[in-house]
């Protein structure tokens, strides 16, 4: 309400004190997640985004945390920024907590600047997939595995299977491709801020203070000195918050979910708390 009625009082009574929107980009970046296991995706943040860009103010602040993820809702995260960035004609303006790593800093490169504590962990230019075999176990407690296919290559990379040369060969040629994607995404962000590193792009990460010499990031600060120091010292920070229901997320009558689906979602739930703990310990976190 203050808000609205400062926009309707002529521009030399208006309050010259600017509220920068803030967005908080924490965790693994996945499809999927919801209630019991909350997740980065441009379905979980597509609201949070545009709410901050309909603000009136001069940029958007993103705050980032996350060691990544999927490429594909990295990118399609990076792009809804850009695309409103461009529509609204706001500046971005990104701050690294403790990683911005791998999709998580495909992310960051949605920032027309980009901001890091000197011990954040920044990079991670790369591709990753991983998995695990369970031949030998399957013999030893004599489960035999049936798989019937319509198309030869239906069941490559099956975990209960030996691992064929070929079926890895043709894994490692996807992931030149959505390397080559990152790698291009980058280059086109950062330009000649960049240095030319032969070890940049190889999937390695570094601190902060690395990532400044390297051209990673543009500055080491944090989210409030640079805002105030920015746009006044009277400048006021506003978290932008995901919108709720009428009763919140749950409900006012209790929960919407039935016992097999809270099973159910334990279930699946340990093993990508599992991933994500992987993801997170990569970085020493």
């Amino acid at each position: 309400m203050k808000r609205l009625f400062n926009r309707l009082l002529p521009k030399s009574w208006r309050s010259s004190i600017v509220t920068i929107p803030v967005i908080r980009l924490h965790g693994t970046i996945m499809a999927g997640g919801g209630q019991f296991r909350p997740t980065l995706s441009l379905a979980s943040t597509a609201a949070l985004i545009e709410k901050a860009f309909l603000f009136d103010a001069p940029a958007v602040a993103i705050s980032i945390n996350s060691p990544g993820g999927s490429p594909v809702q990295s990118r399609l995260i990076f792009k809804r920024i850009r695309d409103l960035a461009v529509e609204k004609n706001k500046k971005v303006l990104v701050f690294v907590e403790d990683v911005a790593a791998s999709g998580g800093y495909m992310i960051a490169v949605a920032g027309d600047e980009i901001f890091a504590d000197p011990s954040s962990i920044v990079g991670s230019i790369g591709v990753v997939s991983a998995s695990f075999g369970f031949p030998e176990l399957m013999k030893k407690i004599g489960v035999e595995r049936r798989v019937h296919t319509a198309g030869q290559n239906k069941a490559v990379l099956d975990p209960f299977k030996p691992e064929k040369k070929e079926d890895v060969e043709r894994l490692k040629a996807l992931q030149l491709e959505v390397h080559e994607t990152f790698i291009d995404l980058v280059k086109e962000r950062r330009g000649t801020k960049l240095k030319d590193d032969p070890d940049l792009f190889t999937g390695l990460f570094w601190t902060g203070k690395k990532g400044l010499e390297l051209g990673l990031v543009d500055a080491l600060s944090d989210m409030r000195t640079v805002l105030k120091t920015r746009f006044g010292a009277k400048t006021q920070l506003r978290l932008v918050t995901a919108p709720r229901g009428l009763f919140g997320r749950i409900g006012l009558f209790g929960s919407s979910f039935s016992a097999p689906d809270i099973a159910a979602a334990a279930a699946s739930g340990v093993i990508d708390a599992a991933e994500e703990r992987a993801l997170w310990s990569r970085f020493g976190l």
